[in-house]
């Protein structure tokens, strides 16, 4: 096996997306489900919300964009902003299990398709390789969104 930081560019984009996938999805480890929602921000961001918002980043931009299914077929919220909203269904276990489900799908329609492919986009067209490089920069951002307040709420209990 090639090592990924020595790989070829589609190896090394997987792998980074994958890393980021898996950071957000470890904020939730070690909470309670109280903790998980609590809002410390203005915001609706919450931890859990920020892993639910992962999970429309992934459907938007290969669920639908990529795939090219109506983002109503997907089953998206009109606005960025809903995305955070949790449901009294939502729980750590619940969410998780949908992102994790979301990735899995999101790979297999990656893997049907070129880096060079091209997809619109409410800017342009957009490559995968573009796609790609945007979740690694949106994912990051939210994963050290969510150490901040993970931080937060461990604090309190000590």
């Amino acid at each position: 096996m090639t090592d990924v930081q020595v790989a070829g560019e589609r190896a090394v984009l997987e792998a980074m997306v994958d890393r980021q996938r898996a950071e957000v999805r470890a904020l939730l480890e070690d909470l309670t489900e109280a903790e998980a929602r609590e809002r410390l921000v203005p915001s609706l961001t919450t931890v859990l919300g920020l892993v639910k918002h992962a999970t429309f980043v992934e459907r938007v931009w290969f669920h639908s964009r990529v795939a090219g299914v109506p983002r109503a077929q997907v089953g998206l919220p009109d606005t960025v902003e809903e995305s955070f909203v949790l449901d009294d269904g939502d729980t750590i276990a619940s969410v998780r299990a949908a992102h994790l489900a979301a990735c899995e799908r999101s790979r297999e329609i990656a893997a049907e398709h070129d880096l060079d492919e091209e997809f619109p986009w409410h800017a342009g067209p957009v490559s995968l390789r573009y796609v790609h490089a945007h979740l690694v920069a949106e994912l990051a951002r939210h994963a050290g969104h969510g150490d901040i307040l993970v931080e937060q709420l461990r604090a309190r209990r000590r």
